[in-house]
């Protein structure tokens, strides 16, 4: 009796089914204390191993953390914007990006066009299933509101994100359907009126649940067989770009970054079969090269207690996200580091003028791509960055 018992206590589960079949109700009994006991011991001996390590998170903490919106809009926080103040802050921290009406293609694909008064009244976006439509814009495709509320909350302006209050949001959005003319221009966005909005939507009849990949019970949508022995067929996994999109961020191959794996056609070219790897492997080395000859050439530290001000300046351009548009070696969405100092390098009085650009963005000297505002830099992360960018050899 006492060894059966203590078998089930290992494996509680087939324990339970053993047992109800032998009708041995007194030892399911005892078995759901060993296995109770069995729990508590293993609970006791992993905070044992772990004593003293993290703590439990505050109900700040989680509020903090728990900030998505759903598309019932459950999430969503209390706030308001206008159409008006939207626009302020749209050109001061969207239009860099994404163009003053949001048509920009320059960095990303369009927020807004496409849409008509139809779409809206219908709920379906007609240009969609339109082969001759050149590009699909985000307001085109998007189904919910809530979708754009929780992106821009979350992760706007790329260089800043969650720098953005609820208000601002509740405004930059509110804009954004203004221009796609679904709000008129005195129209105040809050979270009373979020679902009517909804009903705006151009495309939100576009989602559904319809499909087998929603019902998780129905059969699947396709059925194969796995080839297991024999096999001749080979699969193998392409990507492609249409004609129209192909070259229209610039040339993909110049668009390396200094770190992480090396990808780009050469979008100026027709489609090819592959890139050399040994080209790649050139790019690879080169540009690990040079940023490790950053680092080692710009030790300078200041004795600030401030934090950003006491990191290595290629450090806090990695940390700022700089490296999200330069390179240290080589072209990305905008000149890289090399390049700029050798623009730069020995004209007088440039820093005060360079630390101005970099705080309030601009565009032209390098092309038609512009550059946002780095408000989220303080001037002497600024100016450290600057002094570290004409010192590059």
């Amino acid at each position: 009796m006492f060894k059966l018992a203590r078998t089930f206590s290992v494996t509680c589960p087939a324990a339970y089914l053993r047992a109800r079949k032998l009708g041995a109700l007194a030892l399911l009994s005892a078995t759901a204390i060993l296995c109770s006991v069995s729990d508590s011991a293993a609970q006791s001996a992993l905070s044992n191993q772990f004593n003293g390590i993290g703590r439990t998170a505050t109900t700040a903490e989680l509020k903090a953390w728990d900030i998505d919106v759903r598309p019932d809009l459950k999430g969503l926080p209390a706030g308001s914007g206008k159409v008006q103040d939207g626009q302020a802050i749209w050109e001061s921290k969207c239009a860099s990006c994404h163009g003053t009406f949001g048509e920009s293609n320059e960095v990303f694909t369009p927020l807004v066009g496409g849409t008509t008064a139809a779409d809206v009244k219908r709920g379906r976006v007609a240009s969609l299933t339109d082969p001759k439509q050149p590009q699909r814009s985000t307001l085109m495709k998007v189904a919910t509101i809530s979708s754009l509320y929780d992106y821009i909350y979350r992760a706007m302006p790329w260089n800043a994100p969650r720098s953005l209050t609820a208000d601002d949001t509740f405004a930059v959005l509110a804009y954004m359907l203004n221009l796609a003319e679904i709000l008129p221009d005195d129209f105040e966005l809050n979270d009373k009126n979020m679902a009517d909005v909804q009903q705006l939507m151009p495309n939100r009849n576009g989602m559904t649940r319809e499909h087998g990949m929603w019902r998780i019970g129905d059969a699947p949508d396709v059925k194969a067989v796995a080839c297991m022995s024999d096999c001749v067929e080979v699969v193998k996994i392409t990507s492609s770009l249409p004609d129209y999109v192909r070259n229209a961020h610039e040339n993909l191959a110049e668009q390396n970054r200094a770190y992480g794996p090396f990808r780009g056609a050469d979008t100026t070219k027709p489609p090819l079969a592959k890139l050399p790897g040994s080209a790649l492997g050139q790019i690879a080395a080169s540009t690990t090269t040079s940023t490790t000859s950053a680092k080692s050439a710009n030790p300078n530290t200041t004795n600030s207690t401030n934090a950003s001000a006491v990191m290595l300046p290629a450090d806090l351009f990695k940390k700022q996200n700089c490296t999200a548009c330069h390179a240290t070696n080589g072209k990305l969405v905008g000149p890289s580091v090399t390049e700029m100092a050798a623009k730069y390098k020995g004209q007088a009085n440039l820093e005060a003028k360079l630390i101005e650009k970099v705080l309030k963005g601009g565009a032209g000297v390098w092309g038609a791509i512009p550059m946002p505002a780095q408000s989220q830099l303080s001037l002497l992360e600024t100016s450290t960055l600057v002094k570290w960018i004409l010192s590059v050899n």
